[in-house]
């Protein structure tokens, strides 16, 4: 699903090379966290998933696209396979819960008819069928990231890319987004979750990549947070 080959990226300017000969290959339907300190290269190679940045050098692969090869007109296709959820939620605020949802849709101008039967089946997924009305404000941190899954999840992705999908979220509202994304993976949606939470990492027992300054130190299966300390 996922395949990065000796792939570098520096940025403009710099001297440093924020990710260095990184390789991996993610298995369709894999659940991978992705752990490391600030500036190991986390948010960059997140960016190179999404398409956002090229890299230096290598080659990234992401279902049947090469993305060396990849024109700019077919961009939004490749996201399209892509779900996103950010630690900061990203709703609009002046939209009900419903409208965040559907918003997703809407962009890839989904038929109305479609919309209408997938978002509160998205929401009813996430537990919040009966908030379909309220707007951000009306709703707790961890019914918000909820809403971001949804809106992640609407349009069916084949890969949904966490990033710090907990990082604002108190213990128990944490585990109940991990449960949501452990139930998502069940169903055939391959999941990458960035995270610093090392108690989630090493309750889960999922596979674990670690970057350390732009270099991964670690792959386990079964792994958990390697402490650089």
């Amino acid at each position: 699903m996922i395949k990065l080959d000796h792939v570098s990226l520096k940025y403009p300017g710099s001297k440093t090379f924020a990710l260095n000969d990184i390789n991996f290959e993610i298995n369709d339907g894999e659940f991978v966290f992705i752990v490391g300190a600030s500036g190991s290269g986390k948010t960059s190679l997140l960016k190179l998933l999404l398409k956002e940045l090229d890299p230096t050098s290598g080659k990234v692969k992401l279902a049947e696209y090469d993305y060396n090869k990849l024109k700019r007109r077919n961009i939004p296709k490749v996201r399209r396979k892509i779900g996103v959820v950010f630690q900061n939620f990203r709703l609009l605020k002046d939209r009900t819960v419903y409208e965040n949802v559907a918003f997703a849709q809407r962009v890839i101008e989904t038929p109305g008819r479609f919309i209408r039967r997938q978002v509160p089946a998205m929401l009813t997924l996430v537990g919040l069928a009966d908030k379909y009305k309220s707007y951000p404000r009306q709703l707790s941190g961890g019914e918000q990231q909820r809403v971001a899954l949804a809106r992640a999840l609407v349009n069916k992705p084949e890969i949904l890319l966490a990033d710090e999908p907990t990082g604002n979220l108190d213990p128990k509202n944490s585990w109940e987004i991990m449960r949501l994304l452990e139930d998502v993976n069940k169903k055939g949606t391959t999941v990458v979750v960035v995270t610093h939470n090392k108690e989630i990492v090493n309750m889960m027992r999922k596979r674990v990549i670690t970057l350390k300054k732009g270099e991964i130190i670690s792959d386990e299966a079964k792994g958990g947070y390697i402490d650089e300390d």
